[in-house]
């Protein structure tokens, strides 16, 4: 890999720059450097490489000087003498606290079961991310380094390291947005996990792009000259094509007919401001015929994760479809680099704990933050239940989301096989526990029902009705739920 220098990270330092929080880098640096003298990581790379990989990633999701600090000094305390109190005493106590937390995360030695490994992996990640969740964006930044590194350990080894990245990183990743780990977190871990449909899907991916890149490079100049005469400021417009795994995944759902795959490339156009979004749009189909159905507005409707730009496939000269994206710069950092692109904790205010306050930034995604406030309460309520814990992970948080909407057009966001129980629970305990029935659409659904995306969902209440059904546990699918019924039974029989 290329050899990373303290002055790369200070380059891609994107706060805000003056000597004080450039020199606690540089201290961080020699701090680590000195600690980690002489050790060697499996590869044969010098260790304090690992250290400066992190930081790099970090930085270049625009995190602050304290953040980065932190990042270079993550495995000091686990891998040196030097203690965490030394750092404490040379950084003080935020960057110790964060450093911390990042090694209690690589602290799980446990002589149990690979399940009850996985569990109390996940517990500490989430318990991490309530704490402080500077703690798991170092961590993704970490693993990211070790997934491009993977080669040095046994086979075995990396298949473990890539099926745990792909199970618990690169969901977290994506539920707290950034984009741009994600996908290079899952492109690394399908490469080990699958070598041979890897190869064959990236050179399917290599040669099909090839193939689009000189329609994409005219479609780009036709577009730059349209939407300069209309006076539209460009920030960005490029060519852009879908990650290796992104594009076996659809393929998988679509027969492996790469003709049935409107977006493997597509043109992207960066601009200032959401009306420039719209008027962009007015242009790219002035020009261009958009394909029926393929217009898709994230920025009136984010998705569950904060997710906003418009997508729109177009007919592009010689019979080949495009996608394009539009978005604004403002959008585009939240896409790359999600809950950092919201950053808000003032290095100049005393109180750490305070980094974060949903009250202070209307900005960051109201789902983003209240998902991770919820993390302590709900493994709390789960207790040691290790299975019920996996399987209400894999609902809640690790499944693919869908949108559906009250009758009064609130956004409701719930995890693929939601039903109109667990919809009315998202909205009120209340109305949960008295639900008689329910309507998707306008048309009576049973309670049941798997709910689709997009959905009007409409609940029906008895008054008469004081508590909810014990079968409707057979079905519901949320934590939220589940929680709700049990407390209102459990209530009932103590009455």
């Amino acid at each position: 890999m290329q050899t990373v220098t303290i002055d790369d990270i200070l380059k891609n330092f994107r706060s805000e720059k003056n000597p004080e929080r450039e020199k606690r880098i540089r201290d961080a640096f020699e701090f680590a450097n000195k600690a980690h003298l002489n050790q060697k990581r499996k590869s044969g790379e010098e260790y304090i490489q690992h250290s400066l990989h992190t930081a790099l990633n970090v930085a270049k999701l625009g995190m602050r000087s304290k953040t980065i600090a932190a990042a270079l000094l993550h495995d000091v305390p686990e891998d040196t003498e030097v203690t965490l109190k030394e750092i404490e005493e040379a950084f003080g106590k935020e960057i110790a606290f964060v450093v911390s937390g990042v090694t209690k995360l690589g602290k799980i030695r446990l002589k149990e079961t690979k399940e009850e490994l996985y569990v109390e992996n996940l517990r500490r990640m989430f318990l991490a991310m309530a704490a402080d969740i500077r703690v798991v964006i170092i961590k993704l930044a970490d693993r990211l380094h070790n997934m491009e590194t993977l080669g040095a350990l046994q086979i075995q080894k990396q298949k473990s390291i890539a099926m745990e990245t792909m199970e618990v990183y690169v969901p977290i990743a994506n539920r707290l947005g950034i984009g741009e780990i994600k996908s290079k977190l899952e492109d690394l871990a399908f490469k080990h996990l699958d070598p041979e449909n890897y190869k064959k899907t990236k050179e399917l991916e290599e040669k099909e792009y090839g193939l689009r890149k000189k329609n994409i490079e005219k479609v780009i100049s036709t577009l730059k000259s349209e939407l300069e005469k209309e006076n539209i400021k460009v920030l960005e417009i490029y060519g852009r094509n879908k990650t290796v795994y992104r594009l076996y995944q659809k393929l998988k759902t679509h027969e492996m007919d790469m003709n049935k795959i409107f977006d493997l490339a597509g043109i992207r156009i960066i601009v200032s401001d959401i009306p420039s979004c719209y008027e962009a749009l007015g242009i790219v189909h002035r020009k261009y015929r958009p394909m029926i159905g393929r217009i898709k507005d994230y920025i009136s409707l984010p998705k569950p994760n904060g997710y906003q730009s418009i997508h729109t496939t177009i007919f592009a000269p010689e019979g080949k479809f495009l996608e394009i994206q539009i978005r604004s710069k403002k959008m585009h950092d939240e896409v790359e680099f999600g809950i950092a692109s919201h950053w808000i904790y003032s290095e100049n205010k005393k109180d750490w704990k305070s980094f974060f306050s949903l009250k202070k930034d209307k900005e960051i995604p109201k789902e983003t933050m209240t998902w991770i406030e919820q993390l302590k309460s709900w493994q709390i309520e789960l207790g040691k239940n290790n299975k019920e814990f996996i399987e209400t992970l894999k609902f809640d948080f690790f499944k693919n989301h869908i949108f559906a909407f009250t009758p009064l057009g609130d956004v409701i966001d719930l995890p693929e096989g939601a039903t109109p129980i667990d919809f009315a629970y998202k909205i009120h305990g209340e109305i949960g526990n008295k639900a008689l029935g329910s309507k998707a659409n306008g048309k009576m659904v049973p309670l049941d029902y798997k709910i689709k995306n997009g959905e009007i969902i409409e609940i029906l209440t008895s008054k008469e009705r004081k508590n909810p059904s014990r079968d409707w546990l057979r079905f519901v699918v949320t934590s939220d739920a589940k929680s709700h019924i049990r407390r209102a039974l459990k209530k009932d029989e103590l009455s």
